[in-house]
């Protein structure tokens, strides 16, 4: 396997990585303290092609392919995790499911805007009861006439304050087993009916705004239903299998703000006479994370790349998406460790590392989740 990046996504990670420099860092405290979602950065992200890296031109995207995307998603979350993790929802969860599963006019209709960055979509999946078992899903759908009638509550739902677009998942029937069969439709976030709110109060990833939808009777037309019907819970979790290669990747971007500022602060910082870089305690804390995160960065990297080569991925996605954001946690951890008593102030942000990187355990399938998914996929 060749681990050099290709001409087009070392311009892509020069572009974003700048970006994020410029752009995204010196206002990261500022979005998280305040807990405020930046129309404005995302305006500019979409401008510059962001939003549309992994989807075909004639989508409005930019014609890259996923490991292009999860370069792109860890550089953003190397200085904002809030913002990295809106970004991978808005691509993973918000487009993708229309990019791998609408029709051509729903292509047309939805897919292209977001693709070239002028609206965004939310995935609405979990639910007040129906978090890591999404088969318990209760919000419902009633095919009468040429519409489906949907009714039901989702929470914990990424971006649906500012999106233009909803998927929703709901039952509509039952499988041959007599269980819960589940469909996706994308429902436009204006529609009569619909209720968003944000009135989460989060821990971290602060600056990425979450919250709840409730459908009340909404309405929509048997057109907007989302690939086949009762097909939904396949479609799904091929959506997150998708969606762990990129919070893998906004792991590693985590992991790596806290290496590269504990690496900084370890030189810098003197103590009984001399720079504790030079403890053997503190270079062996080093040590780790940077292997850790390298090991990290190259399991996302592969699972990109078998998803680009359109090869079985699941596996590799929860190897990545496991392993990097454990790593993320762990990096932050010993971040703060190594900076002492600054570690738990603000301002030098590895506070902030520490806070996000525990979402990443939890969102897009828990690490208890993962492993499971790795033991079936192991035979187990």
């Amino acid at each position: 396997m060749n681990f050099e990046l290709s001409k087009e996504q070392q311009m892509i990670k020069n572009m974003v990585h700048e970006f994020a420099e410029e752009v995204i860092k010196p206002r990261a405290i500022e979005i998280d303290q305040k807990a405020n979602f930046p129309v404005d950065i995302f305006e500019q992200m979409g401008e510059l092609g962001l939003l549309g890296i992994p989807f075909p031109e004639e989508y409005g995207g930019s014609g890259g392919d996923t490991l292009s995307y999860a370069i792109a998603v860890e550089e953003i979350g190397r200085v904002c995790a809030s913002t990295g993790l809106s970004y991978a929802a808005a691509v993973s969860l918000g487009a993708s499911p229309i990019y791998y599963f609408g029709t051509e006019d729903q292509k047309q209709q939805f897919l292209k805007p977001l693709a070239e960055g002028v609206a965004l979509a939310s995935f609405g999946l979990t639910e007040p009861n129906a978090g890591s078992d999404a088969g318990g899903t209760t919000t419902t759908a009633i095919l009468k006439d040429d519409s489906y009638l949907i009714n039901g509550e989702k929470c914990f739902i990424t971006n649906a304050s500012y999106a233009e677009t909803l998927i929703i998942t709901a039952v509509t029937g039952k499988n041959d087993k007599g269980r819960n069969a589940i469909s996706a439709f994308i429902v436009p976030a204006n529609t009569e009916g619909v209720t968003i709110t944000s009135n989460y109060d989060k821990m971290g990833m602060r600056g990425s705004d979450t919250a709840e939808i409730v459908l009340n009777n909404v309405s929509v037309a048997k057109e907007n239903l989302l690939g086949e019907a009762n097909k939904g819970f396949k479609q799904f979790l091929y959506t997150l299998d998708g969606g762990r290669i990129s919070i893998g990747a906004l792991g590693v971007g985590i992991a790596q703000a806290a290496l590269e500022k504990s690496l900084q602060y370890a030189k810098d910082r003197k103590q009984f006479g001399k720079s504790i870089s030079s403890f053997q305690a503190i270079q062996f804390k080093l040590a780790d994370m940077a292997m850790e995160v390298e090991l990290a960065r190259n399991m996302v990297h592969k699972a990109a790349w078998l998803k680009d080569k359109n090869k079985s991925f699941s596996k590799e996605a929860a190897f990545a998406k496991l392993f990097a954001t454990e790593t993320a946690f762990r990096s932050a951890n010993q971040a703060v460790q190594i900076h002492g008593g600054y570690g738990y102030m603000r301002e030098y942000e590895v506070e902030r590392y520490l806070r996000d990187a525990k979402l990443l355990e939890i969102g897009e399938g828990t690490s208890e989740i993962q492993r499971l998914v790795i033991a079936r996929e192991l035979g187990c």
